[in-house]
């Protein structure tokens, strides 16, 4: 939440129940994105 809070903001700027829902939906996309480019690819050593 620390995340979502610092890039995304402490509020929603929709006023719509519904526009809500997808700016919300729309920053979780965007963090998930973040989080998966700055994970790096491992590889099973055997």
């Amino acid at each position: 939440m620390l995340r979502y809070k610092i890039l995304i903001g402490p509020t929603l700027r929709a006023h719509k129940f519904a526009a809500q829902q997808v700016e919300a939906h729309v920053a979780c996309a965007v963090i998930n994105r973040m989080t998966q480019l700055g994970r790096p690819t491992s590889q099973r050593v055997r």
